[in-house]
Formats: C-alpha cells, structure tokens, sequence
C-alpha cells in the first residue's frame, strides 16, 4: 500500500471527521516547522506528511481510492472510480492523449491555513521565516498560540487563493510557425448552492499564436476544483515545443543543416528547403564553405510573436563531408589549387 496515512495521523482505519481533525490539530502543532526551528528539516518532512495524510482521509473520494488501491491508486497507477477530484486532483485530456489522473498533494501550509486561519502563528521564528504564505501574526500571542484553540473554534479568514495548476502543452514547430487552435477537455468539481461538489466537464480554447516560444503560459482564471473558503486554482497551460526532423529553433530564428561533399563547399552549391508553411526554397550557395559558415536568407525565419507580418532568419549551416582518401588525380588537382603552388 506504500504510505500508511492512518499510522501518520494516528487514526484507526474507521476513524471519523472529528477524529481526524482532532488528530491534524494535535500534530499540526506539534510538528509546525516554525514551532521546531532546531529541527526545521525533519518537522518540515513530518508536516508536509501530516498534511498530504489529513488531506487524502478527510476527502470522501480520495479516502475511497485509497482505501481500495492505496498509494499507488492516488498517484495515478490505478483509475479512479471518478473523472472528477477535489484538491489537487486534475484531469486533462486531448484528441490525442488519453484521459489521466493525477493526485497533488496540496501545500501543507495552505491546508494549515484553511484549519486554523493563518500558516504560521509564530511568525517564522528560528530565522527560517516559515513555510510559503506563512504569517507573521501570530507572535504577539507567545509560542502557546494554539493552546488558544478548542477542539471545534478553528479560526476563520476570509478564502484563499488555491495554488495554480500546470501542465505542458506540445506543439509542433509548424504550429507555432502558422498559429493554430487547441480544444483541452478538463474533469473538475464544482459546488452548488448546498455546498455539494458536482463533477463537471469543460472544454477549454487555446488559441496559439503564430510565433510563440516554448514556455508561453496561457491561464486560465479560477477553473480549479471549487471547495469551501478556497478560491480556485488557475489553470496553466505551458507551451512545449515538439522536436522537429528539419529545423531547430534559435529565438526567432530558424537553422537548417544541409549535408554537402567537399567539392561543393569549394566549388559552390544549391541547397533546396521545404518551408515550414509548404513552399520549396531554392537558396544558391557560391561563397567558399567553412565548417563555421552559415548562409542566411533573411525573412524566412518564425514570425515575431509581437508582430507576426515580421519574421526572423533562415540560417543555413553546412556539414561536410570529407573524403576517407583521394585518388592520384584529386590529390594533382587539390596540389595545383594549394596557395602554395
């Protein structure tokens, strides 16, 4: 089963909400790594553990995967029974990639957050300045903060902003040469008037730009699983560019290697080149060819991403091949063309 979440919190395998949150509370406290700045490495292990362990027993669903598959169902090798997932749970699927379920945990310190009301009570003491997002108001009430809590008055604040989701985008190099439009299909859960979760599917547009680059982000604004006192995550699409058989890509420009034998790099050549939007360039090359040389054919790079009517270079780098041996007569002609003849 891997991780045991019920041996982390303490809990028995039937154990119910009050139970487990009894349970977070008390080690939560415990092991806060602002309340251990002595030991800041092994409590920041032990709360993000306490943290993934309440998240996935307190979650109906989650606990239900668990429970049946473990660990291992959780994190993707086993389908749930579902399309939909609360916390960090994303599906994304394309017309060429099946549907896939992945569970992430979320940050201890947003759950912790979400429990009591803030993320640090002792405003990052110990000099680590607490886990991310941590808050700085809760010095002025000494280090026995939490003592303050009774076992059902968590402090209350107003949502939180869920952190964003990311996931790669590929795309081919012609399609970021010419634009093109990507339908996403997304598995999230919303919440009715009630306060119930319903699963929902949505198809998203992505509409690529011609010249965007590896590492364009196109967000999309609060389409994350929806829960009480969250505001949900943003998706994030990253834009990965896709390996291509021709061309590689240099900022805006474009670089083709052409192949030319040793007679051609002294005597000249024509290279011919498939463009990425289909036409055929002939490019004649006259200059003596170095292995540093490149030709460049200004224009015929990828569109500007600013101003796509703009575009960079085509640079055209030549690989020679050299000759295993000459004959008698290639080594008469190369001595009579040697300068020092």
């Amino acid at each position: 089963m891997g991780v045991d979440y019920y041996k982390i919190l303490q809990v028995e395998k039937n154990a119910n909400d009050d139970e487990l949150k009894k349970a977070y509370r008390k080690l939560a406290m415990r092991w806060h790594p602002d309340k251990n700045p002595n030991n800041k490495k092994e409590a920041e292990a032990k709360f993000k553990q306490i943290s993934e362990a309440y998240e996935v027993l307190s979650d109906p669903q989650k606990r239900t995967i668990y429970d049946q598959y473990g660990e291992e169902g959780l994190k993707g090798q086993v389908p749930p029974p579902n399309a939909g997932g609360a916390g960090g749970s994303t599906f994304f699927s394309t017309g060429d990639m099946p549907s896939s379920f992945r569970f992430n945990p979320r940050n201890a310190d947003d759950i912790f957050a979400e429990f009591f009301g803030f993320s640090s009570p002792f405003g990052g003491m110990g000099g680590g300045g607490g886990m991310r997002g941590a808050s700085r108001m809760g010095s002025m009430f000494g280090d026995d903060v939490f003592a303050s809590f009774g076992d059902n008055r968590p402090m209350s604040s107003g949502p939180r902003k869920a952190a964003p989701i990311e996931q790669k985008l590929p795309c081919s190099l012609e399609e970021l040469y010419k634009g093109v439009t990507k339908k996403m299909k997304i598995s999230r859960e919303i919440s009715d008037a009630s306060g119930k979760t319903l699963p929902v599917q949505e198809i998203l547009t992505i509409d690529i730009k011609p010249g965007w680059k590896k590492g364009t982000k196109i967000t999309f604004p609060e389409k994350g699983n929806e829960q009480p006192n969250v505001i949900p995550s943003d998706l994030v699409f990253i834009v990965d560019e896709k390996p291509h058989n021709l061309f590689t890509r240099d900022g805006n420009d474009l670089i083709f290697t052409h192949k030319v034998t040793l007679a051609e790099a002294l005597t000249g050549c024509t290279v011919n080149i498939s463009t990425l939007d289909g036409r055929t360039l002939t490019v004649p090359v006259s200059a003596v060819i170095n292995p540093n040389y490149e030709e460049v054919v200004p224009g015929e790079g990828m569109p500007l991403p600013k101003d796509p009517t703009k575009r960079g270079n085509l640079r055209i780098k030549f690989n020679i091949k050299f000759p295993t041996r000459l004959t008698a007569d290639q080594k008469s002609d190369s001595e009579g063309t040697s300068p020092h003849s």
